[in-house]
């Protein structure tokens, strides 16, 4: 018997879930914009404290892709409880969790493809391919988003999409192939299956080294402010 607190925090739901195995035993998620900060220690410690449990085996974190501040606050969190309490780190792929959970939700035919969208601001996500097995076929990406996106593969199959950036993609993804689903987004409860995996292969990470997976530098904006002559 082993048990799993999980941390997904790569978009706007702030997701904490405590696994028994690989049997759900509680989750506390919130996706009223970006409060992780705010909300993500009460959530562990609300789960932590409602279990009998001196300590999980292992904490599984969502790596991204996805927003900066998020990602840095999970991995935060996650890596502060290894260290306190002396347990493995599991990375988990934040879009292959989201593959998976669409995978539970829908039937996928062998032709389909499902392609996870997470926000990256403006008209631009993280996305990639996954096979209806769940497994990664092509490289994760940051694209924008046009008319002309995914136009070679929905001419033949379907493309099941999820994520928290389908709101904005599909008024523009006009295809009837194109299939969202919008109630889908990375959450604690998806991380388990690539997590366990990783558990009993002892896959974890380097604590001291080991960084979210954020595919694109941060860019910070400073509001601009003119001058004139004299000032």
């Amino acid at each position: 018997m082993a048990f799993f607190l999980c941390i997904e925090t790569s978009t706007t739901n702030c997701s904490v879930a405590l696994f028994e195995n690989n049997n759900l035993v509680a989750i506390k998620e919130s996706a009223n914009g970006y409060q992780h900060a705010e909300w993500l220690h009460s959530f562990i410690q609300e789960i932590i404290t409602s279990y009998p449990i001196e300590k999980p085996d292992a904490i599984i974190v969502g790596k991204g892709p996805g927003s900066y501040t998020g990602l840095r606050i999970g991995v935060a969190a996650a890596k502060g409880l290894c260290f306190a309490w002396n347990i493995p780190l599991i990375a988990a792929d934040s879009l292959q969790t989201l593959a998976c959970a669409v995978l539970n939700s829908v039937k996928i035919s062998k032709n389909d493809l499902i392609c996870p969208l997470t926000d990256a601001r403006r008209m631009e996500v993280y996305t990639a391919f996954y096979n209806h097995f769940g497994e990664r076929i092509t490289d994760i990406a940051a694209k924008i988003i046009t008319e002309n996106s995914f136009s070679e593969e929905l001419k033949n199959r379907k493309i099941y999409f999820a994520g928290d950036a389908t709101g904005k993609c599909e008024p523009i993804l006009k295809n009837k192939h194109a299939k969202f689903i919008h109630s889908l987004l990375p959450s604690a409860k998806y991380l388990i299956n690539e997590g366990l995996k990783k558990y009993t292969t002892q896959q974890f990470e380097n604590m001291a080294y080991f960084e979210p997976f954020y595919l694109k530098e941060f860019v910070s904006t400073t509001a601009k402010k003119t001058f004139k002559i004299g000032e």
